[in-house]
């Protein structure tokens, strides 16, 4: 079962190999997307590697080293469909959109086995999910709200640290990741990437494009509670295939 379709805290039954040629994909196919990326991020990794120790034990598993961790944002084409004058618009637009927003603080903690990945939802859900509707504000302001790819419904914000490379039960990585219990990480997020990606080699790899800050300082409620401003958001998006992990 897909993270988006399991309750929170519960763990998928059975897992299917990650590794599938999605629609469009293909070996040396490249493509554009908005992504959360942790450079400098000693207690993510320290999180990371926990579990990946945990699930060295076992077996068809692409463990995902520092490097690529990463957190889904939202797609925008493969590099072959997007012009350049269109990706640049977007990213100008974008760029204005998240600098409305401030510095986002989220934790990472237990570990969760969904059908294709071994995946930490990062909490608190929404302060991502307004990051990501700049985006895709952004993309409607471009493109038009019609052609906004994927489903926000679906959208759970996590860092996968593992892909499942088999078909089967779930239960061996569910015990690999309970056995362990380390504590959760906090999290500073202070920019959002447009990256040029690609799955050639059972792994996501990629490089930034641009570096979108988020710029705006905290504001703060009558309780003393930091907030943010928001960004103007479509009241329609179009809703498309479900993100990738």
């Amino acid at each position: 079962m897909a993270l988006a379709d399991l309750p929170p805290g519960q763990h998928a039954e059975r897992v299917r190999d990650h590794w599938w040629w999605r629609p469009g994909w293909r070996v040396g196919r490249h493509f554009y997307a908005f992504h959360l990326t942790f450079e400098d991020q000693p207690e993510l990794y320290r999180l990371a590697d926990c579990y990946r120790s945990a699930l060295s034990v076992a077996s068809s598993l692409a463990l995902i080293p520092d490097q690529w961790l990463h957190l889904t944002m939202q797609g925008i084409g493969f590099t072959d469909e997007v012009g350049d004058d269109t990706l640049a618009a977007i990213i100008e637009e974008a760029g204005k959109q998240l600098a409305r927003l401030g510095p986002v603080a989220v934790e990472f903690g237990k570990a969760i086995v969904a059908d294709e990945a071994i995946v930490m939802p990062a909490t608190p859900a929404d302060a991502v999910q307004e990051l990501r509707a700049a985006t895709r504000a952004a993309l409607g302001h471009v493109l038009g709200d019609e052609n906004v790819p994927e489903d926000p419904r679906r959208y759970r914000p996590h860092v996968s640290v593992a892909y499942l490379t088999t078909d089967g039960p779930a239960a061996p990585y569910v015990q690999a990741v309970t056995a362990t219990e380390p504590r959760p990480a906090a999290v500073r997020i202070t920019h959002v990437d447009v990256i040029d990606m690609h799955r050639d080699r059972q792994m996501y790899e990629w490089s930034s494009i641009a570096r979108l800050p988020l710029q705006a300082s905290a504001r703060h409620d009558k309780s003393g509670d930091a907030l943010t401003a928001r960004p103007v958001i479509p009241a329609d998006l179009n809703y498309g295939k479900p993100v990738e992990d």
